[in-house]
């Protein structure tokens, strides 16, 4: 029996009087008399049933009812309307691989009735194929909610971010233009490895924190366990941490409140020159690059005249509107809310992730900080296997760089395989989704070479020469060293598998940094190895050899001298130069 502390603040969700649905709904039973724009009373004969959710187990009477979604679309209908500064919410999601974010994400869009239920979806914010396929998020999404909370309305809105390391500079974007994040941990698997990095991200930028453990009707499920695993790994405290399922809909109004009790709001800045911070943007066939901000400081209007600070490109702000999740216009935005703009925009270069916005007159002194160019880490060749289709390639590589303005790439030619192109990606999850795309969306047979990374090299006259393809190694008598790209690589592995793990990093040439056990049962290890060693089969070997169970995350920390060789493949007596690769030496005996 739950008692009177455990049960949640009852809330009434109404429309404003001035909305076009009021008079609408008073002939669907409703029956609400409206005192003012929010407070109002009750009068009809609907029951309401209160929320409640406690930390022994799962109750039955917390979870979402008919009601509460009935409910919920009509104050969701409504969420165009502007609320006072202190009343907006920006938060993001930290999860790992299905631990249920995705799921979280659409319950709190169904709660707030931002989506119809005819319209609802699993997945609703991924939109991609390979995302519902893979369970993961590759391309970011927003989302505008409106909640009532003490009989005010507020506005919170979703940043949704991937959470693969290849996207980690656009995690850390999305996550600069919040001021909290909901940490879902699996009450079943516990802290895995991408938590702990976007975790990282999250506090370094000062982020409210609120740890959210999921799947708690599990059977397996340990939410008490996982806390205190938190605590002792992350060091938040977890003694206000909301047990939910997402999936059965249990504690979805707890965090809701937690959102509005326990996350600022962002400042009142709407005074100041426009400085707006892009976190995702994509190309649309018909209106160009579609731009996804969210506003620090100032305000934006429909029709002003803004310039990139980064790039030096000015527009006009043809179109800006909110996404709640689909795109819904409006004629301005102040300092704190999320939205969109459309300015006729040729390419994602001329407005990447990380830039600043600012008006062309009125400019800001400063753009907002962190911003920088994202580098491929890994290349590989693509050739197709009909040569007829190499236009088709090309045509097909020049739309997705529109999107994708991490993608690089450029023409190159081969003795046994034809023409096809180098292509440079962010990591290897990047380089998979690409080609799988191009496969896919272009109808294109390809084939791949093996990945490779960017090399230093140090010649005799004194310069230093990037090199990212084997065939473009100058000759062992112009160069006096060599230099690879070193990662610092984080095992987080049960107990019983950390034998092979270090083993498998020691083949792989790691150098040993540090181990130490997070609980009784699971450690973290940890190394620096090279990202040549690891962009092959590095992360299956990790899979099999921990059954599964063990996780991964990685991060650039320089480059390193090493006694490294060319490798040429001869077919027929004949070199073949994109099957040619660069080894360290004392490997070159085993291919």
């Amino acid at each position: 029996m739950a008692t009177a502390a455990d049960f949640c603040r009852l809330k009434f969700m109404p429309l404003s009087v001035n909305s076009p649905f009021h008079h609408q709904q008073q002939h669907h039973g409703f029956g609400f008399n409206y005192s003012n724009k929010y407070k109002f009373s009750y009068s009809g004969r609907r029951s309401f049933r209160v929320n409640c959710q406690t930390t022994s187990g799962v109750d039955s009477s917390s979870k979402v009812s008919h009601s509460d979604l009935q409910l919920a679309a009509v104050v969701g209908k409504d969420r165009l309307s502007k609320v006072p500064t202190s009343n907006i919410r920006n938060f993001s999601i930290i999860a790992h691989i299905d631990h249920g974010k995705s799921t979280l994400a659409d319950k709190l869009l169904q709660m707030t009735g931002s989506v119809e239920s005819r319209e609802m979806k699993d997945q609703f914010l991924d939109n991609m194929d390979l995302e519902r396929e893979r369970g993961i998020t590759i391309k970011l999404q927003a989302a505008r909610m409106r909640f009532m909370y003490e009989n005010e309305a507020y506005c919170l809105n979703l940043i949704d971010t991937p959470g693969h390391v290849d996207f980690s500079y656009e995690v850390s974007r999305s996550l600069a233009a919040c001021e909290g994040a909901l940490l879902v941990v699996d009450a079943s698997q516990g802290v895995e490895a991408q938590t702990l990095a976007n975790v990282y991200l999250a506090l370094e930028n000062n982020l409210e924190v609120i740890p959210v453990l999921n799947k708690i009707d599990l059977p397996g499920a340990e939410p008490n366990r996982i806390s205190q695993e938190i605590e002792e790994v992350i060091g938040l405290d977890c003694s206000n941490a909301i047990y939910c399922s997402a999936k059965e809909g249990i504690g979805i109004t707890e965090i809701l409140n937690a959102i509005v009790q326990r996350i600022p709001p962002p400042h009142d800045t709407n005074g100041r020159p426009l400085r707006a911070l892009i976190f995702d943007s994509y190309y649309d066939a018909y209106r160009g690059v579609i731009v996804y901000f969210r506003v620090v400081d100032g305000t934006i209007k429909k029709g002003d005249r803004i310039i990139f600070m980064a790039s030096g490109k000015d527009y006009f702000a043809d179109d800006i509107g909110v996404l709640s999740p689909s795109q819904m216009q409006v004629e301005e935005l102040r300092a704190g809310e999320v939205g969109y703009l459309s300015a006729s925009i040729k390419s994602v270069a001329d407005a990447r992730v990380g830039d600043t916005i600012t008006h062309y007159t009125r400019r800001a002194e400063q753009s907002l900080p962190g911003y920088k160019e994202a580098t491929p880490m890994v290349f590989c060749g693509l050739f197709p296997i009909d040569a007829d289709q190499f236009p088709e390639l090309r045509d097909a590589l020049e739309k997705l760089q529109l999107n994708d303005a991490a993608l690089k790439f450029e023409p190159e030619t081969s003795s046994a395989m034809g023409f096809g192109f180098r292509c440079g990606f962010l990591g290897l999850l990047h380089m998979e989704i690409v080609q799988e795309r191009l496969e896919r969306e272009y109808n294109l047979t390809l084939i791949i070479t093996a990945p490779s990374v960017v090399y230093r090299v140090n010649t005799i006259y004194g310069d230093t020469v990037e090199c990212s393809n084997p065939s473009l190694l100058p000759e062992p008598g112009k160069r006096s060293s060599i230099e690879e790209p070193y990662v610092k690589i984080e095992l987080l592995t049960p107990k019983d598998y950390i034998g092979p793990l270090m083993e498998l990093a020691q083949d792989r040439r790691g150098e040993f940094k540090e181990m130490k056990y997070l609980t009784e049962s699971r450690a973290s290890i940890i190394y620096e190895l090279p990202l040549a060693e690891m962009v092959g089969d590095f992360f299956d070997q990790l899979k099999s050899r921990s059954k599964g169970y063990a996780s991964m995350e990685y991060s650039f920390i320089g480059y390193r001298e090493s006694e490294l060789i060319k490798l040429d493949i001869l077919i027929n007596g004949d070199c073949v130069e994109p099957l040619a690769t660069i080894v360290h030496k004392d490997k070159a005996s085993k291919f």
